[in-house]
């Protein structure tokens, strides 16, 4: 009973129920027939002379007697018998014909649920926290107990998109307002660096807080991406995977000279944002660069179509990595083996960024590790 639908639970107590009142009906009416039929042709066996049995007419009165009562008594039977038979037999066809209409009704009743669970299933199965809270059931009918549920639940919907809105915009703002005061220490710092009079131990600590400011741009800049990717796409240009895959890792090649790059470049049409989609595949490349083993390491960076479907996979050498370790550095500010990103590897957001880009553009980014050592990245698109 307990893996049953709730649908087939109300059907069957429905159609038990009524079951259930047909048989006492049919009971209660057996009874009462039984009760009201004594004599079926109008004969009562009190009417016929009474006379002795010695004479033969007494013989014949007896005789007559007893079959009266005997065609009695099988009328009767027949009638009682035909009333179960029959009676049953339209009790079976009538509540067949109920427990499907029961199950009618049941899947009517339930079609708002039907619509809540639509909604929190679409909902869950968002690209990205937050995506899709904007979606409202709305139900309409009677306010009843299920219209309650929706509204409450439409409520809950309501305060959440406010939430993860307001976050967004946040971590938005923060990093623009955060911009201007690091532009102006950069141009002080140059400033004061590139002076005349400037000593030694000047230009040292000006090349130190150059290189602490570009850090924290970076981090900024990373920031401002993983907000924008967080947002759903608007516009949508035809991109070549492939065309922006040659532009990127030219440019992030130059970071590794050597490190071999190896390159398999075939046709990926999709469509999105051509600046999302290049910062996605340079991250990649340079994760890849970066995270790689100093002597006869390699990269690979492949595009093409796989199931009609655009696909790049980046895959490099490198340390050997845990696969129970592998998702954790899809999460912002986190890094393998480490709660935190420390030191000048980076902040780890290259690969949060990259699954960001791609679930806006409604793809999917996976990694697998190597037996070897390093990382396999795919990442898959939409067809344009």
């Amino acid at each position: 009973m307990k893996r049953l639908t709730i649908r087939a639970r109300l059907t069957l107590i429905y159609g038990g129920l009524f079951l259930l009142a047909g048989t006492v009906l049919l009971a209660v009416t057996y009874v009462l027939v039984d009760q009201r039929m004594p004599q079926p042709f109008g004969v009562s066996l009190r009417d016929l002379p009474r006379t002795t049995p010695t004479t033969p007419t007494g013989q014949n009165i007896d005789n007559l007697r007893a079959l009266v009562q005997e065609v009695q008594d099988e009328a009767k039977r027949n009638a009682l018998e035909s009333l179960l038979t029959q009676g049953g037999i339209a009790l079976i066809v009538v509540s067949t014909v109920a427990i499907a209409f029961g199950w009618l009704l049941a899947g009517r009743a339930l079609q708002p649920l039907h619509q809540i669970t639509g909604t929190a299933r679409r909902i869950a199965g968002a690209d990205t926290a937050g995506r899709g809270l904007h979606e409202r059931i709305a139900l309409t009918g009677p306010p009843d107990e299920v219209r309650e549920l929706a509204d409450t639940f439409d409520e809950m919907l309501e305060r959440l998109d406010r939430s993860f809105d307001g976050q967004r915009r946040f971590v938005a703002n923060a990093s623009h307002e955060l911009r201007t005061p690091l532009a102006l220490n950069r141009a002080l710092v140059e400033l004061a660096v590139t002076r005349p009079d400037a000593s030694a131990e000047t230009r040292r600590l000006g090349e130190s807080l150059l290189a602490v400011n570009e850090r924290h741009e970076r981090l900024i800049d990373g920031l401002l991406t993983l907000a924008d990717s967080e947002n759903e796409l608007t516009e949508r240009t035809p991109v070549d995977l492939a065309e922006v895959c040659a532009h990127t890792t030219d440019q992030a090649g130059r970071q590794a000279p050597g490190v071999r790059v190896r390159r398999e470049l075939a046709p990926a049409p999709t469509s999105g944002d051509p600046v999302l989609l290049e910062r996605l595949t340079f991250n990649l490349v340079e994760n890849a660069l970066r995270h790689n083993l100093p002597a006869d390491g390699w990269v690979e960076v492949r595009t093409g179509l796989v199931g009609g479907r655009p696909t790049l996979t980046v895959t490099n050498t490198g340390p050997v990595i845990p696969g129970y370790d592998v998702e954790t550095m899809f999460q912002p500010f986190r890094r393998l083996s480490r709660e935190r990103v420390v030191g000048a590897r980076g902040f780890g957001l290259g690969l949060s960024i990259v699954r960001a880009v791609a679930r806006a553009h409604g793809g999917i980014a996976e990694a697998q590790p190597r037996p070897a050592g390093g990382l396999v990245v795919t990442v898959t698109l939409p067809p344009a």
